[in-house]
């Protein structure tokens, strides 16, 4: 089966593009450890997992600290001790992540999944991202919400995403050595993002 790693700025599509792939390959889509369905199964709001400043590379490890419990992708939440540190977050994580990739695989967006997963070669590691600019007119379209409100979203998240990577590995996330495909999906309709990607996984392999 194997995996595919989407690591994805924001507004660069990779909700979406991981979804259709997954579907493609015949492949079930794993998508971040906290948004909306992982916030649900912390008991917290989205708005409260999201609420930290410091979140993902700080934020997100103390809501997870101040629950006991830590979100699993597969499903349910893995129990935690009353007071995890940073290391014990991210290695609870890198063993959801390997659990997926060991076992029916999938399609893993985001959570620094290239770099857990690293050489393998049962895997894909696909980066996308895009001029900011663009990539924060892609969500005006796609949402229909007003472009400063998202460029406030847009600078929080990649804030974020960069953070937890540097945070936990000390790697900088949009590196090209991290990824087997680097594609700037804004320039490109996202249904032909989507045929590039699984086109590239078939060709490792990977899929059903």
């Amino acid at each position: 089966m194997g995996v595919v790693t989407i690591s994805a700025s924001y507004g660069a599509g990779g909700a979406e593009v991981g979804r259709a792939a997954a579907e493609q390959l015949g492949l079930d889509f794993h998508d971040r450890a906290i948004p909306a369905q992982v916030a649900g199964r912390l008991g917290v709001s989205l708005a409260d997992a999201e609420a930290n400043d410091e979140r993902v590379a700080r934020g997100l490890w103390r809501v997870v600290a101040s629950l006991g419990t830590m979100p699993d992708p597969v499903g349910g939440v893995v129990p935690m001790t009353p007071q995890p540190d940073e290391r014990a977050f991210r290695q609870q994580t890198e063993r959801v992540v390997r659990e997926i990739a060991d076992g029916a695989g999938g399609v893993v967006l985001g959570r620094a999944a290239a770099i857990v997963l690293g050489d393998r070669p049962d895997a894909l590691h696909v980066r996308l991202d895009g001029p900011r600019d663009r990539r924060l007119s892609a969500m005006v379209v796609r949402t229909g919400r007003p472009a400063e409100e998202l460029r406030r979203d847009q600078e929080a998240n990649d804030a974020a995403r960069e953070g937890y990577v540097r945070h936990f590995y000390r790697r900088d996330p949009a590196a090209a050595g991290n990824y087997h495909l680097v594609v700037d999906s804004t320039a490109l309709p996202l249904d032909a993002v989507v045929e590039l990607v699984v086109s590239a996984a078939r060709a490792r392999g990977l899929g059903r």
